[in-house]
């Protein structure tokens, strides 16, 4: 019995000395769980709030370069077969990078030596001419973007990319929604100037790209001013929205000041991306595609762009298409391009538009 007691006494005072050692760590725990929550939820969309520059760094992601290392000057570096690296020079003096890809019959002659060669090839064009606009982050030489450029030329497209302001090496500057739609209507009035009519010209935007060259083509309407058509890959319905529903705003829409904090600024800030609106003033026909596991951009804004557009145009569902692309295919945000049934589509659409035009 002593001994019993004599163990007890000799645990007990590691045994208080764990229980207060314990509640030290749960109550140093507790301190530090509040305060990660209070910077994460509470300090970092206070900072969000009153940043114009996170804000733009945050929806253009101009300084994620992928690839790291680009020879622009050289496109064959990334696997492009008769292409051409140039620059333009805006009306607003903003210096944009860009190229000039030849379809696929053209590569069977002579690949042209000069700027001159492939600018005349370009105004003597009978083939479709696509203006691909990318969406944020990367450059024109971002892998997935190489992959559509080569489906183009595959099927006989003259193509023409570029990088907006601050990306790849375009000009840096300021990033703005403003500054990006004009330097983009600048290079598609370029290309329809170069073209003149001798062959159709198509407008491809992806992802923000949708944003970009629907304000675009509203801006142009004004003008009485329009492409053959548009293809709308992965879109979203206007920037609120989008920002409500991307994955990561999910962290903090349970705050019940996220729409004040992280929302209102980009409206506010004139970064609204307003495709629903600019979609009514496009009179050109539009295709809208859309994978349904897009995990960047839910498929249910594209359907929501898509209505809009319904809406404003009648009804008129020869005007306004839109194709979903089942999740089994896997192709998520970025990788529309591989599938199968893209080509047929794009040809049926081209082949459609154009005739209509000439009509």
């Amino acid at each position: 019995m002593k001994s019993s007691y004599l163990l007890i006494a000799a645990i007990l005072p590691f045994a208080i000395l764990e229980i207060w050692y314990t509640g030290i760590c749960v109550i140093w725990t507790m301190k530090v769980s509040v305060l990660i929550y209070l910077i994460i939820f509470g300090l970092i969309p206070v900072i969000f709030h009153y940043s114009q520059t996170l804000q733009r760094k945050i929806l253009f992601l101009n300084f994620v370069q992928w690839p790291l290392k680009v020879e622009f000057s050289n496109p064959k570096s990334v696997g492009l077969e008769g292409a051409r690296n140039f620059y333009l020079y805006t009306d607003q003096q903003v210096k944009i990078g860009a190229w000039q890809i030849l379809p696929k019959s053209l590569l069977n002659n002579t690949i042209p030596a000069t700027d001159e060669a492939y600018e005349t090839l370009l105004s003597n064009a009978k083939q479709p001419v696509f203006l691909y606009m990318h969406g944020n982050s990367g450059n024109r030489a971002s892998s997935h973007r190489v992959e559509l450029y080569k489906l183009f030329q595959d099927l006989d497209y003259h193509v023409i990319c570029f990088d907006y302001r601050s990306y790849g090496d375009s000009d840096e500057l300021d990033l703005s929604e403003e500054g990006i739609v004009m330097d983009s209507k600048y290079v598609l009035e370029w290309v329809m100037k170069k073209v003149n009519n001798s062959a159709p010209v198509f407008v491809w935007g992806h992802s923000l790209g949708t944003g970009v060259s629907t304000h675009m083509l509203a801006l142009l309407a004004a003008e009485n001013i329009q492409p053959t058509a548009l293809f709308l890959e992965a879109p979203f319905n206007n920037m609120a929205d989008e920002l409500t529903e991307h994955p990561l705003a999910q962290l903090f829409k349970h705050l019940p000041w996220f729409h004040w904090l992280i929302v209102e600024p980009f409206y506010n800030n004139n970064l609204r991306f307003e495709s629903d609106k600019h979609i009514s003033k496009i009179e050109c026909p539009v295709m809208i595609l859309h994978a349904e596991d897009d995990g960047v951009i839910p498929v249910y804004l594209a359907e929501k762009l898509y209505q809009a557009a319904i809406d404003s145009h009648g009804n008129d569902t020869n005007h306004i298409q839109m194709i979903k692309i089942d999740s089994s295919y896997g192709l998520g945000h970025k990788y529309i391009c591989r599938y199968k049934e893209l080509p047929s589509i794009i040809k049926t659409f081209v082949a459609k538009t154009n005739r209509n035009q000439i009509e």
